[in-house]
């Protein structure tokens, strides 16, 4: 009987012994057959470079030959970068549209927004919007009150406002004369710098009267009209100051409509290299000077692609520059601006 019972506690030892034995291995197999974890990767994965871009291109209207020829040398200039896409909207010189167009700029989350403002303060909020949210502005032309864009890129309108008031100092000599001006669309920086340039232009001569001063908006066939109310008003009149080519055209077509062109001297400012631009009107003996005023279109793009494509930061203000053009130059100026 004790034998027995020796025998079974025997046995369960050797049962035990054998359980734990196979626990052992059951661990030891379990951890080596455990999937290894994965380490966490906490490097920010390198961001996908961008191959193409979206541009907004806000004009102000395109009822100047000029806003025609700005547009035109951005679309020019962007097909030399295939990865830009340039989307144009026309304000039609109205504030409003203008800001809507910009708004939609800004929903479609274009790249970078070039605008020509229409008017400095009214388009100034909806810029800063658009700045604000991220998207590079680049200032055409005209710019926009305070500092928030990126780029402004424009001539210098005071210095060419002073350069043609000069010019008139100059030409009508000690016995001066009666100018009348032709100006811009009011509340534009434009209008306002080549005003303000002209009048210093003239301090020089103080025999030099400015007689009459109206606005045309920039057209030529406001200025029609403009001129025609003008000549009605003023016997003498020996110079007529168009704060552009097109409004010097439309004053220089009413006085001839008058049969008094012969009596006065045209002078204008732009300089397009066209068949309807200011220095063909000079070589076919309409107007007797002009300024020329780069669009600054080809310089938007290429600043655009430093930016989007190079990374590079641009400068806050890129002026350009201007070239005076009279019946001396005008046939080498007409080639050296590509004028065919």
């Amino acid at each position: 009987m004790r034998k027995k019972r020796i025998i079974s506690v025997m046995a369960l030892v050797l049962t035990m012994s054998m359980a734990l034995l196979a626990g052992c291995s059951g661990s030891g197999s379990t951890t080596t057959s455990e999937t290894p974890k994965q380490e966490t990767n906490t490097k920010e994965a390198t961001p996908t470079k961008k191959t193409s871009f979206l541009i907004g291109m806000s004009q102000a209207n395109i009822g100047e030959p000029w806003r025609v020829a700005m547009n035109d040398q951005i679309a020019v200039a962007a097909k030399n970068h295939p990865e830009f896409e340039v989307v144009y909207a026309d304000a039609s010189q109205d504030n409003s549209k203008q800001i809507a167009d910009v708004e939609n700029f800004i929903q479609q989350k274009v790249d970078i927004l070039i605008i020509s403002p229409n008017e400095a303060k009214p388009l100034t909020a909806v810029v800063k919007k658009a700045y604000d949210a991220g998207i590079p502005v680049i200032c055409l032309d005209r710019r926009v009150e305070g500092d928030a864009y990126t780029q402004f890129i424009g001539a210098d309108n005071v210095l060419i406002g002073t350069k043609m008031g000069e010019w008139v100092a100059s030409t009508l000599g000690e016995k001066g004369g009666n100018v009348v001006e032709v100006k811009g669309l009011e509340g534009t920086s434009g209008q306002k710098e080549r005003h303000d340039g002209f009048m210093e232009g003239i301090k020089s001569n103080p025999n030099v009267k400015v007689i009459a001063s109206q606005n045309a908006d920039w057209l030529r066939d406001k200025a029609i009209t403009v001129m025609e109310a003008m000549l009605q008003a003023n016997k003498q009149i020996d110079i007529v100051f168009g704060q552009n080519d097109p409004m010097a055209e439309g004053a220089y077509i009413a006085a001839k409509n008058a049969g008094r062109e012969q009596e006065m001297k045209f002078i204008g400012a732009d300089g397009l290299p066209t068949p309807d631009g200011g220095i063909k009107s000079i070589m076919d003996g309409r107007l007797s000077a002009t300024w020329v005023y780069p669009t600054g279109g080809a310089e938007a793009i290429e600043n655009a692609y430093k930016l989007l494509v190079k990374g590079e930061k641009l400068e806050k203000e890129v002026t350009l520059g201007t070239m005076e053009i009279t019946a001396k130059n005008a046939v080498d100026a007409y080639k050296q601006y590509g004028g065919k």
